[in-house]
C-alpha cells in the first residue's frame, strides 16, 4: 500500500507540473499575440506653436476718379477726357481718414483720384467705407454709375467687359503704393491675349478694353500685379444707333469661387428684344466643369428658375434669364470647380435707359460700414445662405437715427431701405452676403458689400 500510495502521489505531482506548464505556455502565447497586436512604445512630441493675430495695418482705400470719355477728340480718338467728376460719400468709425491724391498723367485736366487712409492706433483698426457716384447726361454718355473705393490687390478679375459695336469700355488701374507696379492683363474669351503695363507709384492709368480684347465677345480679364498691388476698375458705356444707353463702373472680384452668390439683381419689363435684359456670364478659368444656376426672388426660398450649364476651360459663357418676371432676385451658382460669375441688368434698350453689372458678394461675419453715395433710391440686399436664421442690424454710423433690425431666414433673403448720401453700420448674428442697389428710371447701380479691409486673420507660428 505504501508503494502504491507513493506512486499515486508521484503521478499527481507530475500531472500538476504538466498542467501548470501548459497553463504557463498558453499564457506566454497569449501574451505574445497581445504584444504583437498592441502598438509599440515610441517617443513622440508636438511641435511648439502659437496662434498669433498680427496687429492690423492702416486701411488704404483707392477711389475711382473721373469718368473717362473716349472719342471726343476727332483728331485723337483714343485720347481720354474727363466726362464727369464723382461725388464721394465717406465714413470712418473713429475720426476722419487721411486723404491724398494720385496723379493722372494720361488725362489732362482730370479731377482728384483719392487715396483714403484710416490710421490704426494700437491693435484696433478703424472701420472705413467710401463710395463714389456719377450722373451723366451728355450727348455721348448718359446714365448713373457708382462703385466703392477699395483696397489694391496683387490679383483681381474683371468680369463684365464688352467690345461689341457701340461699347466703350476702359480698364482703369490705380497704384497707391510707393513703388511702380508691373501689371499683366490676361484676356479669357473666344480669342486669348495678354498685355503688360507699368503703373508708376502714386499714379492712375487707363487703356481701352478693345486694345487687348478685340474679337472676344464676352471677355473676362485677369489682372496680375507685381512690385505693388493695384486697384482695377472696369468703366463701361454703351451706344445703340447713335443713342447713349447707359454707363457703369464695375468693381473687380478677388478670384473664382465654387459657390458665388449675387444679391440685389433686378429684372425689368422690356419691350421688344429682351435677350440682353438679364444675362449671367460665367467662366471656369482652369478646367472643364459643370454648374447649376439657381435664381430666387427676394424673400423667397423656392427657386424662380434653375439652369444647368457646362463650362469649357478658359471660355466665358453667357446665359439669358430674360424670361424671369420683373422683380428683385438673388442669383446662386453651384459649380464643381471654382468659377467667376456676373449678372448684367438693364432697364431698357433705347434712349434714357441704363445698365449695370452685379457681382458675387463675399460672406460678412464681422461688423462693416457701408457708404451709400448720392443718387436714386437705395436698398441693402441681404442673403442668408446658412442653415439658421440671421438677425441683421442696420444703423446710422454716426449714431444719429434709428437702427433697423431685420431677420433674414435661412436659405432666403431680405432687403432694407437705406438713404443716399449716408453711411450705415451693418452687423449680423451669422454670416450673410450683402449688396447695395440704387434704382430709378434710367439710373442703375449695384455693388457687393465687402468685409472690413483692416482686420488681420490669426496665423499659427512654429518657432
Amino acid at each position: 500500500m505504501t508503494a502504491t500510495r507513493t506512486r499515486a502521489v508521484r503521478v499527481a505531482a507530475t500531472s500538476a507540473r504538466v498542467l501548470t506548464g501548459a497553463v504557463v505556455a498558453a499564457a506566454c502565447v497569449a501574451g505574445t499575440v497581445v504584444a504583437l497586436a498592441a502598438p509599440l512604445p515610441g517617443i513622440s512630441h508636438q511641435p511648439a506653436q502659437a496662434v498669433v493675430t498680427p496687429p492690423p495695418g492702416d486701411t488704404v482705400l483707392v477711389c475711382n476718379g473721373d469718368f473717362r470719355a473716349l472719342g471726343r477728340d476727332v483728331a485723337s480718338p483714343l485720347q481720354m477726357q474727363s466726362a464727369e467728376a464723382p461725388r464721394l460719400t465717406v465714413g470712418q468709425s473713429d475720426g476722419e481718414p487721411e486723404t491724398t491724391t494720385l496723379q493722372v498723367p494720361d488725362m489732362p485736366g482730370a479731377g482728384q483720384v483719392r487715396r483714403l487712409t484710416a490710421v490704426t492706433e494700437g491693435r484696433d483698426a478703424p472701420l472705413l467705407a467710401a463710395t463714389e457716384s456719377l450722373s451723366l447726361g451728355a450727348a455721348d454718355l448718359t446714365g448713373f454709375a457708382a462703385a466703392p473705393c477699395r483696397e489694391a490687390r496683387t490679383e483681381s478679375w474683371l468680369v463684365g467687359g464688352s467690345v461689341q459695336t457701340g461699347a466703350e469700355d476702359v480698364i482703369v488701374l490705380s497704384n497707391p503704393g510707393a513703388v511702380p507696379a508691373t501689371v499683366t492683363l490676361t484676356v479669357f474669351g473666344a480669342t486669348r491675349g495678354a498685355s503688360t503695363s507699368i503703373v508708376p507709384a502714386g499714379t492712375q492709368v487707363a487703356l481701352p478694353l478693345t486694345s487687348i480684347a478685340a474679337g472676344a465677345t464676352a471677355p473676362v480679364i485677369k489682372v496680375s500685379a507685381t512690385g505693388a498691388p493695384v486697384r482695377a476698375v472696369l468703366q463701361s458705356s454703351l451706344t445703340r444707333t447713335l443713342d447713349p444707353v447707359g454707363v457703369d463702373l464695375q468693381d473687380a472680384v478677388s478670384g473664382p469661387q465654387q459657390h458665388p452668390v449675387i444679391p440685389g439683381v433686378q429684372v425689368f419689363e422690356e419691350e421688344g428684344d429682351s435677350s440682353t435684359a438679364a444675362i449671367v456670364r460665367l467662366l471656369s478659368p482652369d478646367a472643364d466643369t459643370s454648374a447649376l444656376i439657381t435664381v430666387r426672388a427676394v424673400g423667397q426660398t423656392a427657386a424662380a428658375t434653375t439652369f444647368p450649364v457646362d463650362l469649357a476651360a478658359g471660355q466665358p459663357l453667357e446665359v439669358s434669364l430674360a424670361d424671369l418676371a420683373p422683380g428683385s432676385y438673388t442669383v446662386y451658382v453651384d459649380a464643381d470647380l471654382p468659377v467667376l460669375a456676373g449678372f448684367r441688368e438693364e432697364d431698357g434698350a433705347g434712349p434714357g435707359s441704363d445698365f449695370a453689372w452685379a457681382l458675387p458678394a463675399p460672406e460678412i461675419a464681422d461688423d462693416v460700414l457701408v457708404a451709400v453715395p448720392a443718387g436714386p433710391s437705395a436698398a441693402l440686399h441681404l442673403v442668408n445662405d446658412e442653415d439658421d436664421d440671421a438677425v441683421v442690424t442696420v444703423a446710422p454710423a454716426d449714431g444719429d437715427g434709428t437702427a433697423q433690425k431685420v431677420t433674414v431666414p435661412a436659405g432666403s433673403s431680405a432687403s432694407v431701405v437705406v438713404q443716399p448720401r449716408s453711411v450705415v453700420s451693418v452687423s449680423a448674428s451669422g454670416p450673410v452676403h450683402a449688396a447695395v442697389a440704387m434704382t430709378a428710371e434710367g439710373a442703375l447701380a449695384v455693388w457687393p458689400v465687402w468685409p472690413a479691409a483692416g482686420a488681420e486673420k490669426s496665423i499659427t507660428v512654429y518657432p
